[in-house]
């Protein structure tokens, strides 16, 4: 899967889309635009014709670049992306950095795709991002975009628990660069899984990963805190920083994730079976 780089070097959660559902989603706002089109043909046209031919053809052209080329960037910068098969699919198109595309963006994305897609028969869009290793067209490739998958079908990733209440804001600063995607991957799923960990287990695994993610963020593990709390935190801010550059909305710190479920530390281990410096909570 390739992977998407945030300014901060933070690989983001997402998928580029296949060039097959991208296809799909064409397809569909291709039968919205035609059926646009048409109804809007008869209801020009009709009121036109009485000017003559000349005037006739002459609207009737400027209506289709209207519709074909016009729509669709009209669409992608008051939506950030989403037209309606993308919508409809899961996808969205954002930046290569993973930020919200802009006006200048579906511009480019919008007159060059009326090359690649519509005169060339989708031909030279389908070899371009056959070719990309991130499926981008020649559009993308220009615009500095993509495509990528905001959901995906058929799976349903596991909710992380929010961080404890009292953690909230204080990783805001934090340097995420130096944490490489592997052992961000070990954080989620420890997390998504540590309720059903044998309490030892778990608090060995989370105090080694708490451990690891320290020394890499240079954020020292708040004394009696059980490290999930900790991994939590940092999770969270992760997310944070995800969510306002791809959707322009962060999500508050420390705020739980819809549907998740409420932060329950597992019951640490004795003393003796702890290591790395860190204190039980009481």
């Amino acid at each position: 899967m390739s992977q998407l780089v945030t300014g901060d070097a933070v690989v983001l959660g997402l998928q580029p889309a296949r060039v097959p559902t991208r296809a799909l989603a064409i397809a569909i706002d291709g039968v919205v635009i035609v059926t646009g089109y048409l109804l809007l043909s008869l209801v020009l046209l009709s009121a036109v014709l009485p000017l003559g031919a000349a005037t006739a053809q002459a609207v009737q052209v400027a209506l289709l670049i209207l519709v074909l080329v016009g729509v669709p960037i009209a669409v992608e910068t008051l939506t950030q992306g989403r037209s309606l098969g993308k919508l409809a699919l899961g996808l969205r198109v954002v930046r290569t950095d993973g930020g919200p595309v802009r006006f200048r963006h579906a511009l480019v994305r919008g007159v060059i795709g009326f090359v690649e897609i519509l005169l060339t028969g989708g031909t030279v869009a389908l070899i371009a991002s056959l070719v990309s290793p991130q499926g981008r067209r020649l559009g993308d490739v220009f615009a500095g975009t993509l495509v990528v998958r905001e959901r995906l079908p058929g799976r349903r990733a596991l909710a992380l628990p929010p961080p404890p209440p009292e953690l909230a804001g204080q990783f805001t600063r934090l340097d995420l660069s130096q944490v490489p995607d592997g052992l961000w991957l070990a954080v989620r799923q420890y997390l998504t899984r540590m309720a059903k960990m044998e309490r030892n287990a778990a608090w060995s695994l989370g105090e080694r990963l708490a451990g690891d993610v320290a020394v890499r963020t240079g954020a020292p593990i708040p004394p009696g805190l059980h490290p999930a709390g900790y991994l939590t935190a940092v999770a969270a801010e992760r997310r944070r920083r995800d969510s306002e550059r791809v959707f322009g909305h962060p999500a508050a710190p420390g705020a739980p994730p819809a549907g998740g479920a409420p932060y329950v530390p597992a019951a640490p281990p004795p003393p003796s079976a702890t290591a790395g410096g860190l204190t039980p909570p009481s």
